[in-house]
């Protein structure tokens, strides 16, 4: 039997379809390149905006054409949008459907291929998409109830697995290759060990802290070379996690999502910090490693937020200075606390422009940071190479290009940068190379 496998969304969903196609490959099924020769299609959703559900719909339609000249093809759909489908409404949608679940309740799947029940969904053994670069999700679902959000319909409650498992799935992915380990949660700078008793309160802040701890094991493994983790939350982020962003495996890059830069707005957002409190840790940080680059997520047009609220966003970008920024348009979701509290008021219209004021400013923000690149080495992962021109992300999590060949995809090089743009850093690797390979003048 053959499966076709699709993914939306962020890095946990893609780590969550490792885990799917490891299963599948256990039970003996083989991946397929294309829908219309498997047996069993997969999509695995995400829910954090309407236009990620639309492509969703978009795809079960044409699946059902195909399984109208294919009537034993099973259908599955699993991960957030089901979560979140507390009431069906968003299943009655979908035609043609056979296996309906959210991601922990893979055992569905088990069942209907006839296979026993499972455990615990993150045990499977993963079918990594890349040798070189693992991802590892320490942590799943979210308590914060941001009330913009649907993670904690979509995952549930925050859970967070034991550091001896993590640390034993990540040796295991160093023996197979892996030099970068990126660790995933929702909140991945709350995790704490729950083989750990909870620690004696009050505590000094940075006592205690199991993440901390676990940053540690992880920057002692022999083999392992970047250690890099996403998302963390502000207001978690203590003096000790600060200092672990020095630890000699740890990429010099934090994401760390601001959402607002309005008081009033990360109120009503539920956020649990203001702009100076956020302000002041970036500073911090910097403080503690100036040569940290630094990302971030923005909302444009949250419910209410006025001319003068968004304009206390830009500001606040202008002065954290970011290296990059995901900004999304606000998109109401049904069962959020904002959907039931608040009027999707700011028009289209107005969110794409204030989308377009922050692009442009993260652009112009970033080709100039870029040019202090120009002339110094960084530190790139090389993961593809075609034509002669090699590229990968440098440790500062910045796409770099060179020229080489394919046997250098996974090593890591060092490469001194001769130009840059918004998007790309150019530059020509520093002699002497690992295996020697062909090397091929980089076309401008």
């Amino acid at each position: 039997m053959k499966y076709f496998l699709v993914t939306f969304g962020c890095q946990m969903n893609k780590n969550d379809s490792e885990r799917i196609a490891g299963f599948l490959n256990f039970l003996g099924m083989t991946r397929s390149a294309k829908a219309e020769n498997s047996d069993l299609l997969i999509v695995n959703t995400c829910s954090v905006r309407q236009s990620a559900e639309d492509r969703v719909h978009g795809l079960v339609r044409n699946w059902s054409q195909l399984k109208a000249k294919k009537p034993d093809l099973t259908i599955a759909v699993t991960g957030c949008m089901p979560g979140r489908d507390k009431d069906g409404k968003l299943k009655s949608r979908l035609k043609g459907v056979d296996l309906y679940f959210p991601i922990h309740e893979m055992g569905v799947l088990s069942r209907w291929l006839g296979g026993a029940d499972l455990g615990d969904y993150l045990e499977l053994a993963p079918a990594r998409t890349s040798r070189f670069q693992t991802f590892i999700t320490i942590q799943t679902g979210c308590d914060n109830y941001c009330t913009y959000c649907v993670v904690p319909q979509a995952r549930g409650r925050e859970k967070n697995r034991p550091a001896k498992e993590i640390i034993n799935e990540v040796k295991i992915a160093i023996e197979n290759g892996a030099k970068e380990i990126i660790l995933l949660g929702q909140v991945v700078n709350n995790y704490r060990d729950p083989d750990l008793p909870l620690p004696n309160l009050p505590l000094k802040k940075g006592e205690g802290d199991s993440f901390v701890d676990l940053l540690k094991e992880l920057n002692k493994l022999a083999g392992l070379e970047r250690l890099h983790f996403t998302a963390a939350d502000p207001r978690y982020f203590s003096d000790a996690q600060i200092e672990a962003l020095k630890l000699p495996k740890q990429v010099n890059y934090l994401h760390l999502p601001v959402q607002s830069g309005d008081n009033e707005i990360l109120r009503k957002m539920n956020r649990q910090y203001t702009r100076e409190q956020y302000i002041d840790l970036i500073k911090k940080i910097r403080q503690a490693k100036p040569s940290i680059a630094i990302g971030t997520d923005i909302i444009a047009g949250f419910c209410g937020e006025t001319e003068k609220q968004f304009q206390n966003t830009v500001a606040l970008y202008k002065e954290c200075d970011f290296d990059i920024s995901y900004t999304a348009m606000y998109s109401q979701r049904s069962g959020t606390a904002a959907a039931r509290a608040f009027k999707d008021d700011v028009p289209r219209l107005e969110k794409k422009r204030r989308w377009q004021i922050l692009q442009e400013l993260m652009e112009e923000t970033t080709y100039r940071k870029n040019q202090k690149y120009i002339g110094k080495t960084v530190s790139v992962l090389a993961d593809k190479c075609e034509a002669g021109i090699c590229s990968g992300n440098s440790s500062e999590m910045k796409l770099a290009q060179f020229a080489g060949a394919k046997n250098l995809i996974g090593k890591i090089l060092d490469v001194k940068i001769t130009s840059a743009d918004v998007w790309v850093l150019k530059g020509e690797i520093i002699l002497p190379l690992p295996n020697p390979p062909l090397i091929y003048e980089m076309s401008e």
